[in-house]
């Protein structure tokens, strides 16, 4: 299979990954929505809840205020069950009630993978289609979407022109699922390579899911033997660069710059604390809603990809105190990569898994700075794609100095929402449009 340009790398290096454009989402898409109600009016005793099913089976679920201002927030859940949902937490949703927002979410198509990227833009457009018939036509509709949800609401942004006028991403798979699976690919083939050999040609086309989770258990076992000794402290740092691992884990004080040892140490944690029990049985639910592997390692030189990266540093001082030959290592890792795609795959991944091939109306992306399951790196991939799609002025990045991925107190959601209103106001992003505690950086 050719090679794309690069891969996504370490802090700032994030690939830019070519792909086909997903089309646009036919405006009048049937929502197989029960007959309409009587509308309710904007003012009424207390909040209520509209229900109803889609054409493909996809639930639909909506909160109204007691108190409509107008604006419709429409909320694209993770990964996860597909079920249907309005906003991205319990606390999160009574304050947008409060605040006078209505919600609408739908679950994505339940037929298929938990990888729901066929179906969820288009249902998450049916909804807002089933909210407009049974409720009222809304004043604005802002598109809200986290982790996986936060690619569907990029898409939306895209694609969504006369339907939604702005979005809000929060913590959002924005890079795409390629991208996603190759990175992914290239630590697990590292720790699989020096610490699990017989599994290091077994890390893609699992059979299930139980499979994957089976794969996830002896490499975190692998790695937590590693950790006892300076060589597989070195060899998991060089992992670490390649999956953009953060480090800074939770309930530590973040790790000096030149703290080397500490930032692996703190690397650790998060997969001490199961990160590969996530993201491997996840490639599964990828595999299952491409119909093949979706990554390859075969031709990848892995000097340069660790070179590429700001992780280096770390991992050469590591290794040197180790006594160990980084060269043989990165030698011996290229020589050995052998996996390849399904091209198939590769093409269904690409043609519903990615965004930022343009942005019809302004986006604001809010990241944490050490997101262990969806790196902030992922917005410089998306932000290269939103640039060389010339709408660079449609697009804000701001991130917020925690650990943990989606993890936004209520306050700096409303906040981030209320950023994005200003801009809609407005037609500005500046000062007042960077949310509370958070840096912002220009897209451009």
């Amino acid at each position: 299979m050719p090679r794309l340009p690069s891969r996504a790398l370490a802090a700032g290096c994030a690939a830019l990954l070519l792909s086909l454009a997903v089309p646009a989402v036919a405006a009048d898409a049937a929502t197989g929505a029960h007959p309409a109600s009587t509308r309710l009016p904007r003012t009424q005793p207390s909040s209520s809840q509209s229900s109803g099913t889609l054409a493909d089976g996809a639930a639909w679920i909506a909160d109204l205020p007691a108190r409509w201002n107008g604006t419709v927030l429409l909320y694209s859940h993770g990964f996860g069950p597909l079920t249907a949902a309005d906003a991205p937490s319990d606390p999160a949703k009574a304050e947008l009630l409060a605040e006078g927002y209505a919600l609408v979410g739908s679950s994505y198509d339940p037929g298929g993978s938990m990888w729901a990227l066929r179906s969820a833009e288009r249902d998450q457009l049916a909804a807002l289609a089933a909210f407009r018939e049974q409720v009222g036509e809304p004043d604005r509709v802002i598109s809200v979407g986290e982790s996986m949800g936060g690619l569907v609401n990029a898409q939306i942004a895209r694609d969504g022109a006369g339907r939604v006028d702005g979005a809000l991403g929060l913590c959002g798979l924005v890079a795409g699922g390629v991208d996603l699976d190759d990175y992914q690919l290239d630590a697990e083939y590292t720790l699989a390579s020096f610490f699990d050999p017989a599994d290091a040609e077994r890390l893609v086309g699992f059979g299930s899911a139980d499979e994957a989770g089976a794969l996830a258990g002896r490499l975190t076992a692998a790695v937590a033997a590693a950790q006892q000794t300076p060589s597989g402290r070195a060899r998991i740092a060089l992992a670490a660069a390649y999956l953009n691992l953060a480090d800074w884990a939770p309930g530590q004080d973040a790790p000096a710059p030149g703290d080397y040892a500490g930032q692996e140490a703190q690397q650790y944690e998060w997969i001490a604390q199961g990160l590969l029990s996530f993201i491997v049985p996840a490639r599964w639910s990828v595999e299952q809603a491409a119909g093949g592997n979706t990554s390859w390692n075969a031709g990848v030189d892995y000097a340069a990809l660790l070179h590429a990266s700001v992780r280096a540093p770390q991992v050469e001082a590591l290794y040197r105190q180790a006594g160990l030959s980084l060269r043989d290592d990165l030698t011996a890792l290229t020589r050995g990569a052998h996996t390849t795609a399904s091209p198939a795959a590769v093409r269904s991944l690409r043609r519903t898994s990615t965004a930022g091939q343009g942005l019809a109306v302004p986006l604001l992306d809010v990241h944490t700075t050490a997101d262990q399951l969806v790196p902030v790196e992922q917005e410089n991939a998306f932000a290269r794609r939103v640039r060389a799609s010339g709408d660079s002025a449609r697009l804000r990045q701001a991130y917020v100095a925690r650990q943990g991925h989606c993890n936004f107190t209520t306050a700096e959601i409303v906040a981030s929402l209320h950023a994005l209103e200003h801009r809609l106001d407005t037609g500005r992003w500046d000062d007042a449009a960077t949310p509370a505690g958070s840096s912002a950086a220009p897209s451009n």
